[in-house]
Parts: C-alpha cells; structure tokens; sequence
C-alpha cells in the first residue's frame, strides 16, 4: 500500500487511521485530536472562532452568534497546510458546529499553490484494513446486543447531549441505547439531535438519565449540572428518586464516532444493566451522580 502523507482533521477520523494501523502516514491533526496520546504531538492545523470556556449557554450563544452571520465556527490554517505538504485530508460532513467540515477544508486548499490535496470524507482507502477492524467491532457489538436483546424491564432513556439548552441525542446514539437494552425516549436514529424543553423531559419522566454533552469530560459536565439540577420537579424525577442518573465521557466516546463507540455500548449495557454487564468502564468512562 503507498503511503500517503495525511492530515486529519477530525477526532474521530485520526482514531480510525490509527486504528487502522496507518497512524505513521499521519502529518497534522485537528485542535480536538487528542487520542491516541501521541498524536498530540503533531502540527495542529485547527483551532475553534469562539472561546470555548464557560458555561453551556455561554459557549451555545457563541456559536449561534457566528453561525447567524453565515460565517465557519471554525478556522483552518491554510499556511500549516501548505507547509504540511498532504496529499489527503481528512474531514467530514456530518455537523458543521461539531467539527472541521469539508467546506471549511475546501475554502483553505483553494489558498494552497503547490498542492492539490485530496480531500475524503472518513475514507481511507484501506479496504482489508478496515474490513478486519470492522468485523472486528461488529462482533463486539452484536455481543452485547444479543445479551441484552433477551432482557426484561428494559429503562426508558433521555440522553442529554447538551444542558442549556437542553438537547437530546441523535446520530449514532438511538440505536446503541436500543443495542444496549434501553428504551431510547428523545431523538432519531440517522437524524441530528434535536432539542428538547425541560417540560419534555418532566413529561416523559424518564426510568434513567445520562448526561453527555457534546465536547465535554466528566469534569466539565460536573461543573455545568447545577442549572439542571436546579430545574423546578428535578427531586420528582423518577430516575433522580431511584437513583438513575449518570454521568458520561462525551468528549472520549459517546459524541465522537469512531472505534470507541463500542466502548459506548459496553458503558451503556454498563449503565442500564448492571446485574448482567460488568466491562470495567465505571470510573473511566462514566459515573452515577451522587447527590
């Protein structure tokens, strides 16, 4: 296989190469790449328009600020990119506010002279590789789904990807609650996430609860819960009276689509399951919030 020099510029993406043992080929990275641990040592090609300290709201009316102007929430430096010299860069199409996007990428490669790099959306062109890792993922997966596909009382889930204001989850997210042996109550399989009130999260009253925002470890998330906390009927919650509220990486695993998805699952089946799944992820990749 002809090597290639590639930027990725996407958390994401950079997992997948390297999972598909073509991290060498790797020349520059995102501002988000940040696993595995060594590619933080690469050239940083990106960095976000807006401040990313502060709250939830503080950091959502910032990128609804640019976005209402029609500009990019994010900027690429088409300088590192012409110094870089890749022949592939790796982007995606998927969430303009989540990531890089391929526009971003296009409008910086116009201002490149020397090179034409080749810009692909998560695709590698590394056929057998990725057909091993595949099978291999998948096997995982269809693991637990099969385990918990026999389950009784099954909890009906709200999945908070963002706290204020509130988001469900959607994409990728529906389905491996489904997967997990939940009952997924907010948001489509394949569609965006879709925002949701505070009445409609009371309304359903939901058997388990896990926040997740998008971007954010569980430390960060800590930091932002006592908005949520402080909501009017939070203590009637059925979830909050029994104990079913949990906290989750965002940030490592459930908004970020590559390989660790699968580690997602397992947390899930985790989180929903505990007298059937015991994967060792408590305490890395998710916690129950203590009062």
């Amino acid at each position: 296989m002809a090597k290639h020099r590639v930027i990725s510029l996407i958390a994401s993406s950079t997992e997948i190469v390297c999972a598909l043992g073509l991290g060498d080929q790797l020349v520059g990275r995102s501002h988000e790449c940040d696993y595995p641990e060594w590619v933080k040592r690469l050239p940083q090609c990106t960095e976000p328009k807006f401040n990313i300290e502060g709250s939830s709201v503080e950091i959502d009316q910032r990128v609804k600020a640019i976005l209402q102007e029609g500009l990019s929430v994010y900027r690429v430096f088409a300088e590192k990119l012409q110094e870089l010299q890749p022949d592939v860069i790796v982007t995606q199409v998927q969430c303009e506010v989540c990531a890089v996007s391929e526009k971003d990428v296009e409008a910086a490669v116009c201002e490149l002279i020397e090179t034409r790099p080749k810009i692909v959306s998560l695709n590698t062109n590394a056929p057998e590789n990725g057909e091993k890792l595949v099978a291999e993922l998948q096997g995982r997966m269809r693991a637990v789904e099969a385990k918990a596909s026999g389950l009784k009382n099954k909890p009906r889930v709200a999945f908070v990807e963002w706290i204020e204001p509130l988001m469900s989850c959607g994409n990728w997210m529906p389905t491996l609650i489904e997967m997990a042996g939940g009952i997924n109550l907010f948001g489509e399989a394949g569609k965006h996430s879709p925002w949701m009130t505070w009445e409609d999260l009371r309304a359903k009253d939901p058997d388990t609860i896990v926040i997740s925002p998008c971007g954010y470890d569980i430390r960060k998330t800590r930091e932002e819960l006592p908005s949520l906390l402080a909501q009017p009927g939070w203590n009637e919650l059925k979830a909050v009276k029994n104990g079913k509220v949990f906290l989750a990486d965002g940030n490592q695993f459930f908004n970020r689509p590559g390989p660790r998805l699968v580690e997602s699952l397992e947390m899930l089946a985790e989180i929903f399951h505990p007298e059937v799944f015991s994967f060792g992820h408590h305490g890395q990749g998710w916690e129950k919030l203590i009062p």
